[in-house]
């Protein structure tokens, strides 16, 4: 049976397959919005038992698309109250695709303190004790799974930030080299899986073979050539992302007055070549480390990197825009071997790299630790994985630190915390931030690459740009793709050629409105829960309306109701 779902109570520790025709045409982030929308009710505790916690890939998952083998987990956030997916690469979509598996369902609560993992082959899954690996970091957690099952098994864990149920925890995916360097990072979506008691998700491929199935292979394979075209010949995914990963940005995004500095006080910051992407490109080709590298399998982009330390041993993988941005500059820590750490760090505790960097400069902005001291924010680390009194809080994201400790300029919106971008120096992501279901998540419709079209100071045209990304990035969701594949969809020739391996995978007349229809469908699921939960349609720091930002000489003046005609589905 293709496309098979896994049932799993946690309860009853009964574990069940199901097949479920009726969601065939939902996918990733589609796929999670149905499932909450039918079976969660929105008000729950989202570390209760009426919560769900859904593993799933998308629609084109295990095709010869590239880069097609992301994983989402989704579920209610604690941090939002909200919908949630979160998505990564790394090897579990591709353990998915050879296992036949769309979607992995854990409800209920768990009786008792015991600790599992759930063990898929292609004979079956079942829960098995995981006391074993209880408190361990993901890293460690990882190393003796493989030990234990075998070193081609894929994994999906929770570090100690899931298991004490932190707001910001994550779940980390192990990446071709074993490494638990992939993250489902935002929203809490760790906490939900370890209150489900499951410590790890292993996934064993031996003795299976992908099978794809086609409507038309052969139309499908022409589109798929024609959009491999397009994604080389990019100058983004062909060139500045092979080259220097998404850490290409920072210099970029620093010219443009939007790179957060000093808990977004400032869009520029004089020190930001220190931390560039071609200063990750010299340490890591000096060390022995690598750029362009893949984070799964099929990807022909290659935009990650292998960071390794002054000693030339492996520190941390992927080291990201997101994360250079929020613990580097928002921090003022200019050195880029302690913002691999803390990356590193976070990876092995199980936390949200964006969340932690904006909660470090939140606990900067109190006074606690001085700007700029990277040792002081790395024992801030330390403190959350130790899982001290003051830890517990920063654990629980930015706007719990930030509360705490009375600071008033959080940068936050419903609850989460802004991804690396001033919304004061680039208003259509601020429109996203502001509005999109699941929080402030750049990658729900980042607006950075048309700021050749429309004025990214200006309010003029921003809601409706938005609008547009949050669709097309979430169609994209809902393919399981890499969001960066989408680059050259720009061009009509490349998007037609979307549109014709839609056609020749699941067969019937595809339109660009039918594909843009995955997303409209997928927000429309989220509004209608996050309605039902209480979470606010609009929201938004309120210092960034009323502080001028010296880069761009601007404030985030786009109204409330103005907001509220974004994606108004």
């Amino acid at each position: 049976m293709a496309d098979k779902f896994i049932r799993v109570d946690i309860g009853s520790k009964t574990v069940a397959y199901e097949e479920r025709k009726d969601l065939a045409s939902y996918g990733g982030r589609g796929l999670i919005d149905r499932i909450l929308t039918d079976e969660v009710e929105p008000t729950c505790d989202a570390l209760g038992p009426g919560n769900k916690f859904i593993v799933c890939v998308g629609l084109l998952n295990g095709t010869a698309t590239p880069a097609s083998g992301r994983i989402s987990v989704g579920c209610k956030s604690p941090l939002t109250g909200g919908a949630k997916e979160a998505n990564a690469g790394g090897t579990a979509g591709a353990a998915f695709a050879r296992l036949g598996l769309k979607a992995i369902i854990f409800e209920n609560a768990p009786a008792g303190d015991e600790w599992y993992i759930l063990k898929v082959t292609k004979d079956g899954a079942e829960l098995l004790p995981g006391n074993k690996y209880a408190g361990l970091g993901t890293y460690d957690t990882a190393k003796k799974i493989m030990e234990d099952y075998g070193s081609k098994v894929s994994v999906m864990a929770i570090g100690p930030a899931g298991e004490r149920g932190y707001k910001i925890a994550s779940v980390q995916v192990t990446d071709p080299s074993g490494h638990t360097a992939r993250a489902c990072g935002r929203g809490g979506v760790g906490a939900v899986m370890g209150s489900k008691r499951i410590k790890a998700i292993v996934l064993d491929t031996e003795g299976t073979k992908l099978e794809a199935q086609y409507a038309d292979k052969e139309k499908f394979m022409a589109a798929n050539r024609k959009f491999i075209e397009g994604i080389k010949g990019n100058p983004i995914s062909g060139g500045g992302y092979p080259a220097l990963g998404t850490a290409a940005g920072v210099l970029g995004v620093n010219a443009l007055g939007a790179l957060p500095t000093k808990n977004f006080s400032d869009g520029r910051w004089d020190k930001a070549e220190n931390i560039s992407g071609e200063t990750l490109a010299k340490n890591a080709n000096e060390r022995g480390g690598q750029t362009g590298h893949a984070c799964q399998p099929g990807c022909i982009i290659h935009c990650s990197n292998v960071y390794h330390g002054p000693d030339g041993k492996y520190l941390t993988s992927g080291l990201e825009y997101e994360t250079i941005g929020l613990v580097g500059s928002n921090c003022l820590i200019d050195n880029l071997d302690a913002i691999a750490t803390i990356d590193r760090m976070c990876d092995d505790i199980g936390i949200d790299t964006m969340d932690m960097g904006a909660a470090i400069g939140v606990v900067m902005e109190s006074g606690k630790i001085a700007w700029g001291d990277s040792e002081a924010a790395i024992k801030l680390v330390q403190e959350v994985a130790d899982g001290t009194e003051f830890g517990n809080i920063v654990g629980n994201g930015t706007l719990a630190a930030g509360k705490y400790l009375g600071v008033k300029r959080i940068p936050v919106a419903k609850g989460q915390a802004l991804a690396a971008y001033d919304p004061r120096g680039l208003k259509g992501t601020g429109v996203t931030y502001a509005t999109a279901p699941q929080g402030a998540d750049h990658t729900c419709g980042n607006t950075l690459g048309t700021v050749e079209q429309v004025n990214p100071y200006s309010k003029e045209g921003q809601v409706e740009l938005s609008t547009m990304h949050q669709v097309a990035f979430c169609m994209v969701d809902c393919t399981g793709m890499c969001l960066f594949n989408s680059f050259c969809t720009t061009e009509e020739q490349y998007l037609m050629a979307l549109v014709n391996m839609f056609a020749g995978k699941f067969g019937g007349e595809w339109t660009v409105d039918r594909l843009m229809g995955l997303g409209v469908e997928a927000i429309a699921l989220e509004k209608k829960f996050n309605e039902a939960a209480g979470v606010p349609k609009v929201e938004v720091a309120d210092f960034f309306k009323s502080e001028v930002l010296p880069s761009s000489g601007e404030l985030f003046d786009i109204t409330d109701e103005e907001l509220n005609q974004a994606i108004p589905f």
